[in-house]
């Protein structure tokens, strides 16, 4: 806890307001609230706990950008978080050079703003950070590294929920631009009609030299695609800018340049630099810590970790979490609501069994007859479905090459050959003749 201590929320939509404020307690800090300059700075000048300021920049009359300058004109040395629903990087650079510590744009996630609090007062752990490593081999570990001292682009690909963001801002926590902002831009979230300059924009000396995150860069509209390729190429140019630019996305940007929803130019530029982060089914060995620390994130003082039953950690391996980290983390808070670990894990070994395709030659008993078992029972069939569901869907992914379809399980070939015996496990018969060969 941070007794004694506070943050101003200067913002005129109490809506917003009261989900700051909602943030800022569960973080252990007092909320103090202001909805103009006036009562801002006052209240800065009257109150000395003050740690941090969350300001709007658009507030009535625009007054957001002049009560930041105020403030810093005023002696106010605390960290302050800008809040705006406009965001390009025209008004982040403007930001910035009046004095922000950090720049989130409306409607603030609420994961977003305690990340960037934390990191603000310097009380941000690397648990995300960590969990975003430990899928790495060592030789990965070592390459993003490199990356880090580096200034290349970054292109950083993965499935929905599967930490990209946050091995992002990993990467530029061990930069030497550590100590400047880095700003997330929702790249769906752009309209179409800006112009290069409005996105990239500013003047000579005005750079802000952070990083920037183009989060879901391949929803980003073909206009601006255009645009953003040609400010890239030109960044010592007519619009200079000095920032190290890093795009996140969950689509295949190699597809969608050989279908012509993504342009070639921009994509190479891009991709300088890649890294993959793989959905949280290919990293079984990370989903128990992973778990264990969201448990620890969410809790409300008391333990947590005896909530991780057997069945539940037997159901948290089997379940194949579509929706990654960010699936996960949910469940998890969950689990502390409910407060029930093995009837989670009934809940996610029935997601299972009602995902599971009728695949080829796989003879399972049919619904019914799964439902009139034993508890135990229904459990070793949810299991075996699983697995089986598991290894076809390898397999599928490897046009049924056995022996790749081992590599991408992490299992020895013939265990694998073993499991699709016992399973009954055999390609549909149109196949049979092309993966003999395998």
């Amino acid at each position: 806890m941070t007794d004694n201590r506070a943050i101003l929320i200067v913002d005129s939509d109490a809506v917003a307001r009261n989900n700051f404020e909602m943030v800022v307690r569960c973080l252990g800090y007092a909320p103090e609230i202001a909805e103009n300059r006036a009562q801002a700075l006052a209240t800065i000048d009257a109150n000395r706990a003050i740690s941090l300021v969350l300001l709007d920049l658009r507030m009535p009359r625009l007054e957001g950008l002049e009560t930041l300058r105020a403030m810093r004109a005023a002696g106010c040395r605390q960290p302050v978080i800008v809040v705006s629903e406009t965001v390009t990087i025209l008004s982040v650079v403007d930001a910035i050079k009046s004095g922000a510590t950090n720049f989130l744009a409306k409607p603030v996630n609420h994961h977003d703003l305690i990340l960037a609090i934390q990191s603000a007062l310097k009380e941000a752990p690397e648990p995300e950070g960590g969990l975003a490593e430990s899928w790495m081999e060592e030789d990965m570990q070592a390459a993003w590294r490199r990356v880090a001292a580096s200034d290349l682009p970054l292109l950083i690909e993965g499935e929905i929920g599967a930490g990209k963001e946050a091995l992002a801002r990993r990467i530029h926590a061990h930069s030497p631009r550590a100590s400047k902002p880095f700003v997330k831009l929702n790249c769906a979230a752009l309209p179409g009609d800006l112009a290069g300059r409005e996105i990239f924009g500013c003047e000579r000396g005005c750079e802000t030299a952070g990083a920037i995150l183009l989060d879901g860069v391949g929803d980003l509209d073909i206009r601006l695609q255009a645009r953003l390729a040609h400010v890239l190429e030109d960044r010592d140019g007519r619009i200079p800018f000095d920032m190290r630019v890093m795009a996140a996305t969950d689509c295949d940007l190699r597809r969608a340049v050989d279908a012509g929803q993504f342009r070639a130019d921009l994509y190479y530029r891009l991709n300088v630099v890649s890294i993959r982060v793989p959905p949280l089914r290919e990293r079984k060995a990370e989903i128990h810590p992973a778990a264990v620390f969201f448990l620890r994130k969410h809790r409300n003082g008391g333990p947590s970790d005896s909530l991780l039953s057997p069945a539940l950690r037997h159901a948290l391996l089997e379940h194949e979490w579509p929706g990654n980290l960010r699936e996960l983390e949910n469940t998890m808070r969950r689990l502390l609501v409910m407060q029930d670990p093995d009837e989670l894990a009934r809940q996610l070994l029935a997601a299972n069994i009602r995902r599971a395709p009728a695949i080829g030659a796989i003879r399972f008993q049919p619904a019914g007859a799964v439902s009139s078992l034993p508890s135990l029972e229904k459990v070793n069939e949810a299991k075996r479905m699983a697995e089986a569901d598991a290894i076809v869907r390898a397999l599928d992914a490897s046009r049924w090459n056995r022996k790749r379809a081992a590599q991408i399980l992490r299992i020895d070939y013939k265990a694998l050959l073993y499991k699709m015996r016992k399973l009954e496990i055999d390609r549909p018969a149109e196949g049979r003749r092309a993966a003999a060969s395998a």
